[in-house]
């Protein structure tokens, strides 16, 4: 019987690199995110493939609208909580508060909302992975980083704190920590201006989507009793959150 995945924000970057990731490992998929086209086109793409693909549209800021739609599905094996966002490097004084709000309802609340729904049927049926998508820097803000490192530090905590709730079942939990990935990440934290974004990447190999998928297939894919608490992963010139070795 294949396992299920459902993966949330998996329309782009390193969401949509795992739904390709645990398609290829035989894996039926549950893929959401905000926008349907995206989803569909992903959906049929996979499908073609020989994948079993399930589409649900909806925002994890909407908690009511989360609930709905997970009305649809009946068993979650590996829940991987990737949607999530950075807006804005401003000084945390001068920063926006839209942006915060967000950042916080969406990398926080909303990996919150998908967990409060799925790991109850894991801790009942005693199997099950939680696989949440964290950051180097929820280790230690950056400049400007503020805001959007606070809420990958709680999604560390968060996470540890749901390895210490499950730990007398057999549910495994999970936190994948990248640096520099380059996805529409950048993009989306300078509100679509690309050169800035670009210049994030300048000088230095980065990660991408596919890499941090490798991760989340080998944590989901160890032995029941090998339980991979943590993994940073990093380019080989990015030495924490705020070192990074650029070539000129």
């Amino acid at each position: 019987m294949k396992r299920t995945v459902l993966i949330t924000g998996a329309t782009s970057g390193i969401g949509e690199a795992c739904a390709r990731k645990f398609a290829e490992g035989g894996y039926k998929l549950i893929i959401t995110a905000r926008r349907a086209d995206k989803l569909n086109a992903l959906k049929a793409e996979l499908e073609a493939q020989g994948a079993e693909v399930q589409t649900l549209v909806f925002d994890v800021r909407d908690a009511a609208a989360a609930k709905e739609a997970m009305q649809q599905v009946e068993t979650v094996d590996v829940l991987i909580n990737n949607a999530g966002l950075a807006l804005g490097l401003e000084k945390e004084y001068e920063g926006n508060l839209e942006d915060w709000n967000v950042m916080i309802d969406t990398n926080v609340k909303g990996l919150l909302t998908m967990t409060r729904l799925v790991v109850p049927g894991m801790v009942e049926r005693n199997q099950g992975h939680v696989i949440n998508i964290g950051s180097v820097a929820g280790d230690a803000a950056y400049a400007g980083g503020n805001v959007y490192c606070a809420t990958k530090a709680a999604v560390k905590a968060i996470t540890d704190g749901l390895r210490i709730d499950v730990a007398e079942s057999a549910v495994r939990v999970t936190n994948i920590k990248p640096g520099l990935v380059e996805t529409n990440f950048s993009n989306i934290r300078f509100h679509g201006d690309t050169e800035r974004a670009d210049n994030v990447y300048k000088g230095i190999k980065p990660l991408t989507g596919e890499d941090i998928a490798d991760v989340a297939f080998y944590a989901a894919s160890a032995p029941a009793h090998v339980q991979i608490a943590e993994v940073l992963v990093l380019a080989t010139h990015q030495a924490s959150g705020s070192v990074i070795h650029r070539e000129k």
